[in-house]
Parts: structure tokens; sequence; C-alpha cells
């Protein structure tokens, strides 16, 4: 037989008042047919409060009384974590009536996630990249996660994410990327993972140092004139020139590419996967060669309501295999890192105009610099210098 509202209610009264008498600070609520603890509780994330205040925690339990008697448990829970400083306003989603987050089933623990990885205020000024970052870096490797735990109900949750990682191969970048996103989930659920999952990345950095081989400045320079349509050149050069990844060439202010500028710079937006950035042209010159000063931008799709960064960087990779360029995209790039090294560019510089750290910098660009590369460097530092090894006195000067 159901319970009755006033019957429940009743019984709330009852526990709010025990509550109050062991000076828990938390009363239960009935909202409709689910129950609610409200209190003094911290600042949830993201918020402009900076103190405590009254707020309310959904808990997602039926108005029973079997419910009630969770909730009053659940009051003396989150009482005994604040005195404690260990509450974490991660384990309850307000207004998907839903309860603890270690209490959801897997698909609703990703849904949290992915809720939590798109509101992280840290991400509110770049959201069109992070929602692009959760659809390819993040969504498939969860979802593999998931089909591996519905497929095998023996695993642990833990196990399932190990057997993830290692359906993705070794040494490779899908790897790293796998163990990043899984790193994240455990992390959001509060998920202790015996092994650390960077101990699976294998070296794929390092390989690719070994073996990459970039195109010379000649065949950039005579590849671009084998591309004919010029806003696709114009792409190529812009690329070449200072060092834009795929989509940044369509995210950028070319307002101080007129004919009377000298300093001529590229200013990434904000919209961009790392934000806001300048860019200087290396080799200046290249400004003129590629035919820079008049910016021609093929018409492809570019609103974020209605693609991906990924996509818009896609069509620029689709187009160079139809122009038949014998290198791809990010290898330009990656050319204009290598080359800001042999103009003695420091690199706190260059990695601020290429959009990322230092670190990843100096490990990634000066690892690639090949014999062909140091050569070049050794022999701008000695013209630069001007210095003459002195002679072997002659006989009269003995």
């Amino acid at each position: 037989m159901a319970t009755s509202d006033s019957s429940i209610d009743d019984r709330i009264a009852q526990v709010n008042h025990r509550l109050k008498v062991a000076q828990m600070g938390f009363q239960v609520e009935r909202r409709g047919q689910k129950l609610s603890l409200r209190g003094m509780l911290p600042p949830k994330p993201g918020s402009v409060h900076l103190r405590s205040r009254q707020q309310r925690i959904t808990l997602g339990l039926p108005a029973t009384i079997a419910g009630l008697k969770q909730a009053e448990q659940e009051a003396k829970v989150i009482a005994a974590q604040l005195i404690q400083q260990t509450f974490d306003w991660r384990a309850y989603l307000p207004g998907q009536g839903w309860g603890r987050l270690d209490q959801l089933e897997l698909s609703q623990q990703i849904a949290a996630f992915k809720q939590d990885f798109l509101a992280d205020p840290n991400r509110s000024d770049h959201l069109a990249s992070a929602k692009t970052t959760w659809a390819f870096a993040y969504e498939p490797y969860l979802r593999k996660l998931l089909a591996i735990a519905q497929t095998n109900s023996s695993l642990s949750i833990v196990e399932a994410i190990y057997a993830t990682v290692q359906t993705t191969p070794h040494h490779s970048r899908s790897r790293q990327v796998c163990c990043t996103a899984l790193n994240a989930f455990a992390t959001f659920t509060k998920l202790e993972l015996p092994t650390e999952l960077k101990q699976f990345w294998g070296n794929y950095g390092t390989r690719l140092a070994q073996t990459r081989d970039l195109p010379d400045d000649e065949l950039i320079l005579s590849t671009w004139k084998t591309i004919p349509n010029p806003a696709w050149r114009f792409v190529y050069g812009i690329m070449a020139t200072y060092g834009l990844r795929n989509h940044e060439v369509f995210f950028c202010d070319y307002s101080a590419l007129t004919p009377t500028s000298q300093e001529a710079t590229v200013r990434v937006l904000e919209t961009t996967k790392t934000g806001s950035h300048e860019v200087w042209p290396f080799y200046p010159e290249w400004v003129e060669t590629f035919e820079l000063r008049s910016p021609t931008l093929p018409p492809i799709q570019t609103d974020l309501d209605k693609t991906t960064l990924q996509r818009v960087g896609q069509a620029v990779s689709v187009q160079f295999r139809r122009y038949g360029v014998p290198f791809s995209p990010y290898d330009l790039r990656h050319a204009w890192a290598v080359r800001t090294i042999h103009f003695g560019l420091p690199d706190t510089v260059a990695a601020r105009m290429m959009g990322h750290s230092v670190t990843i910098h100096t490990r990634t660009y000066h690892q690639w610099m090949t014999r062909r590369d140091q050569q070049q460097a050794v022999d701008t530092a000695l013209q630069r210098s001007g210095k003459k090894a002195p002679t072997r006195p002659t006989a009269d000067q003995e």
C-alpha cells in the first residue's frame, strides 16, 4: 500500500527534528515525489560565490519510507564530510534527478563527466574547442569503455579501463589520447587505479621525433606553385609562413597583412584550440613570395554551431591530398618551428606563437633537428659571429 503525501510529510518532519537535535545542519525536503537535502554548503565549481550558503542537493531518492531513511543517512554522511573538509560537489548531480555519482550506472557517470567537462569554467572561453576535444579525444574511448564493460560483466570498472587501453596500438598517439581520457574519467569519479595509465603510454613521441622527415624550404616553395586554386594557395602559404594549425587558418585576424604593414603579423582568434596568440612570419620575405597581402580563404563551413574545428582541419588535409602535396599540412607547421630555431628565436617566444608550452616545444622540435638542420644552424652561427681562427705565425713573427 502506497504511503500518502501527508503521511510521508509527517515522517519528514520527524526526521528533520532528529537532524536538528543532532545539529547536522540539514533538512530533508520533498519536491513532488523526490527527496532533497538543504543546508549550508560550499560554492559549486564555477560559482561566483566565495562562501558557503544555503543550497539544495538533489538526491534522486523516492519520497517513500525507505527513501527517507536513506536521505537521513545521506545527511549524516555529508555533515561528516563537511567537518572533515572532504565534501565534493561532483559526487552529486543537480537538476538531473540522479543521486550520488558513485551509485550511478557507468553510462550515467559518463554523461555526468561530459556535463562537468563542458561546464568547466577553464574551458568556458573556448567552448567550441572543448566540444571538439570531447567529440574526438574523449567520447570515442569512453564509448569503447562502456561497450567493453557491458559485454564483459565479470570485469570490474578498473579492469574494463585497462582492457580499453589495451585495444589501442602500442606506442601510438591513440594510446596516449585514450590514457588521457580514461585517466580524467577516473579522476572525476574518484576511482583509484592501481597502475597509473601513463605507464601504458609507450614512446610514441620519441619514435616520431626520430623518424620525421620534414620538407626543406626549396620543396615548400616549389610545391606552392603547383596549387592551381588561389584560395588554397593562400591557405598553403599562410601555414608555411606562420606555422598555423590546419583549422587556425580560418580563425585568424589578417588585418595586419596590409601593403604598408612592416611587421605583417597574424593574430589567431580565441575560438581556436589554444586561444588568441600573435604570430610573426618566418621567413618575412614569404609574405610577398606567397602573395599573402590579400587574404582569400576558400568557402568552407566555419560556423562552429554547425561544424567542429576538427572537421575544418580535415578539409585542409583533403585539399592537400587533392592537389598532390607531397607532405602533410602539419609538416608546414613543424618546418616553421625548426626554422625559428635556425633564426635563434627563444623557445619561450616560439612556443607562445605556436600556442603550446615551452616543454612541448623543446621536447618535440629540438629532437627533430636533422643533420641537415644542424649543419645549417652551424653555418648561420659562424656567419653571424664573423670570427676567424688565428693563423699560425710566420717565421718572421716567431
